[in-house]
């Protein structure tokens, strides 16, 4: 159960829109300090979570929490929760600054912010452009400024590196586990998958509205096999099929299974095979995410 101490909690929510079930008695929290992915198939209910914690929508039945409360309790919520969600960009007809500093007066933030976070998106040379002629990748950028007007400790952002393309996908990897490294709370949903397991610290996989898992990426991408590389592949294979083990080629090495890694390592030594490399082997979030993601869970509709 959810301890409450953490900056985002969500508490057996559920939202149902007629005779569908979008989210159904979801829980799970958010530290801070870390950058926790937020993973599901199209129509899971990823966006329909995170308005729930961001006072968008009303649950059916449970809770969300940020900073200990509602969200709409919140005193000047842009000064402590910054939010990117699909479907509140800026006015086409506004420039780019225009557009920020209408949101900043909002808030009660100087217009000097707006200016500083144009230039830390690397919009500073398109900010007097109209916001409906910028690219999806600008519009991106533009959100994650608004986002971060007010210099919050919490950012909940909904698909951030939608449209960027590769600089832009580096970077806003890298701004977020700068952020998260400076002990905010980063709660941000993504499809790309690869991007995830660079960028999270952890990660909340949901399907068909309800609860999968929550594990740090790198215990969800522990692999079942033992990685080896040896000039001597061809002898130590047949060792290890002697023993019940099966050795398959990956990449110049050799993905062993049926034996455990102190197993291999002594195998080798007592025939005095050399080894240049012996570790766990890793599986793609990719992979493990289509795992958890095409059974188990039935559509609760």
């Amino acid at each position: 159960m959810p301890t409450r101490d953490a900056p985002i909690v969500v508490s057996s929510l559920t939202k149902r829109y007629g005779a569908t079930v979008a989210v159904q008695d979801l829980s799970f929290e958010v530290p801070a300090g870390r950058v926790t992915g937020f993973l599901g198939p199209n129509g899971s209910g990823k966006t329909t979570t995170m308005r729930a914690v961001l006072g968008l929508i009303t649950p059916t039945s449970g809770s969300t929490t940020v900073l200990g409360g509602a969200y709409r309790d919140l005193v000047r919520p842009a000064l402590h929760v910054g939010a990117l969600i699909d479907g509140t960009e800026s006015h086409p007809a506004m420039t780019g600054r225009r557009a920020l500093r209408v949101r900043a007066a909002a808030s009660g933030i100087d217009d000097a912010r707006v200016d500083e976070l144009l230039g830390l998106v690397g919009l500073a040379g398109a900010a007097d452009r109209r916001v409906g002629g910028y690219s999806l990748g600008m519009r991106q950028r533009l959100g994650l400024a608004g986002a971060l007007l007010g210099d919050p400790d919490v950012l909940v952002l909904d698909e951030p590196a939608n449209g960027l393309d590769p600089d832009g996908v580096r970077w806003i990897r890298e701004f977020l586990r700068h952020l998260a490294g400076e002990g905010r709370t980063v709660f941000v949903s993504s499809h790309m998958l690869a991007e995830v397991a660079r960028m999270a610290d952890e990660v909340v996989v949901i399907n068909h509205g309800r609860f999968v898992t929550h594990m740090p990426v790198a215990d969800l991408t522990v692999g079942d096999h033992v990685l080896v590389r040896t000039p001597d592949a061809a002898r130590l294979v047949e060792l290890l099929r002697d023993r019940g083990a099966d050795a398959v080629s990956q990449d110049g090495r050799l993905a062993v299974t049926g034996l455990g890694i102190e197993e291999i390592g002594r195998l080798a030594a007592s025939e005095q095979v050399v080894l240049y490399e012996l570790r766990p082997g890793d599986s793609d979030l990719e992979s493990v995410f289509l795992d958890l993601t095409a059974s188990g869970v039935e559509d609760v509709r």
